[in-house]
């Protein structure tokens, strides 16, 4: 993940270097291709009046779809970005552990 005040990523390389996700960039873009289709297929079924309890069904898979991509990043954020953080020192290591809380606050909340 990008620092937004530094323009750096999670542990100190440029913008463009390597993040976490990285060594599964391919299973995340294929994933989240899938979840653009999910989303397609809802937008239809609303335009075809598709009975609601089958709308809701595929909104819950969609959400789910969604919360194990998140949940993939996170994990790739932690075994990543945190434990590199966690090698640079104290203080680099707190600002990582409180940004991945922050994210986690905000998973659990949506």
């Amino acid at each position: 993940m990008a620092d937004e005040t530094s323009g750096e990523c999670c542990h100190g390389e440029q913008e463009h270097g390597h993040h976490g996700y990285i060594g599964n960039q391919a299973g995340y873009l294929r994933r989240l291709k899938l979840i653009e289709g999910q989303a397609r297929g809802l937008q239809r079924m609303v335009e075809e009046e598709a009975y609601c309890i089958d709308i809701l069904t595929q909104v819950s898979a969609m959400t789910k779809a969604l919360q194990a991509v998140s949940l993939g990043l996170l994990s790739d954020h932690m075994n990543h970005c945190v434990v590199s953080a966690a090698r640079e020192g104290d203080e680099a290591a707190d600002a990582k552990i409180a940004e991945a809380m922050q994210a986690i606050t905000r998973l659990v909340k949506s």
